[in-house]
Order: structure tokens, then sequence, then C-alpha cells
């Protein structure tokens, strides 16, 4: 009985020492991978990684900074603007239109802003009405200003009340409004960040449609 016993056990140990062998020979074939790292998959190349940079969600080129440089002293100087109608303008549907204008473009320059600081571009200095800082107008603009107010258009407006003002805030808001569709449109053309892509949208859509309004608003005047 003891030396069936014994040859059972031998049986058994030298099976289990061959099942060893043959995970230790799995383990060994497995560990060297093309990268030569146990478990992992062999590294991207060079272009691969390039090419999923280059379509991260984030990123973002001179487009989108021009953009956003251009667009927040632009956006300043309409706030100034609107902002004026509220004790200047006689219309109700001029001061509700300012009003609008003030509620859309407030936020949009604390975005803009955002970008700027996020990406480490410079962040145009406060001065809303100053035309001068608009440092990025839009190369379909005409006069190449991007609608935003000389010095005199500043001056006449700052100097008008009641239905003159009506008029004089349109037919500038007008000229305005038409300078940042033309931004907007280049942005939409050229940018890479979708965000920016997506506001710009927004701006031809809502301004276009303010354009309509204010010439309809004139024409009744």
């Amino acid at each position: 009985m003891s030396t069936h016993r014994c040859r059972i056990r031998r049986t058994v140990a030298a099976t289990a020492a061959g099942a060893a062998a043959l995970v230790l020979a799995a383990c060994g074939s497995n560990s060297q991978g093309p990268a030569g790292h146990a478990g992992h998959s062999p590294a991207p190349s060079a272009a691969s990684a390039s090419a999923s940079a280059s379509a991260a969600p984030g990123s973002h080129g001179d487009a989108d900074v021009a953009f956003a440089q251009g667009m927040i002293p632009h956006h300043r100087q309409a706030v100034e603007m609107a902002g004026l109608a509220a004790t200047r303008a006689e219309s109700t549907e001029v001061k509700e239109l300012a009003e609008e204008i003030r509620k859309a473009q407030d936020p949009e320059i604390e975005t803009l802003t955002g970008w700027l600081a996020a990406w480490g571009e410079q962040v145009p200095a406060d001065g809303a009405m100053d035309h001068s800082a608009h440092s990025q107008p839009s190369r379909h603009s005409g006069d190449g200003s991007g609608g935003m107010m000389t010095d005199e258009e500043t001056a006449e407006l700052g100097k008008s009340s009641g239905a003159a003002f009506d008029t004089v805030f349109m037919k500038l808001m007008i000229k305005h409004h038409e300078g940042a569709v033309a931004m907007a449109r280049t942005e939409q053309a050229e940018g890479a960040y979708g965000p920016a892509r997506k506001m710009a949208g927004g701006i031809v859509t809502s301004q276009t449609a303010e354009i309509t309004r204010m010439n309809r608003l004139l024409g009744q005047s």
C-alpha cells in the first residue's frame, strides 16, 4: 500500500512541475512585446501622437487669438454705446435693443478674456471707447476699423439725446455690428477652436438679426 502511495505522489509532483514549467514558459514569451515591456502595447509613433495632438478639442490657432483680441475691444465699445441709451434714447425699442446688446456681449467679453488668459496670450487693455484699441480689425470690413467708432462719432453720440440719439445710435451700431459679423465670419472660416467658432456663429446670427431690426426702426423714423 505504501509503495502504491509513493508512486501516486511522484506522479502528482511530476505533473505539477510540468504545469509550472509551461506557465513560466508562457509568461516568458509574453513578457517581451515589440516595445520590450510586459503587458503593454507598442508605444504610438511620433506621427500618430502628432495627429492626436492637432485634433485635441482644446487646440487653437492664430485666427482664434486674433478673433478674441479683436472682439474684446469691439464688444467693450458696443457695451459702452448701449449704456448711453438708458438715459439718452427716446424710443422704448431702442432702449430694449441696447439692453439686449449689453446683456449678450458682457458675458462674451469675460469668456474671450478667459480664453486668452488660458492660452497665455495678451488681453487687450481696457478702454472700450478708444477705437485705436481694436488691434485685430477684420480683413473684410471695408476701412479696416471693424466698425469701431471714430473720435468724432463718439463725440456726436455723446452729445445727442432723444430722437436724435436714437438715429445716431442705430446708424453707428449697424456699422459696428457689420464689423463684428465680418470678424465672426473670418473666425468661422479660419478658426480651429470649437468654442470660439461656436461663439462666432452666434454673433453672426444675433447681430445680423439686430441689423435688420435697426434698419426697420430707422425706416419708421
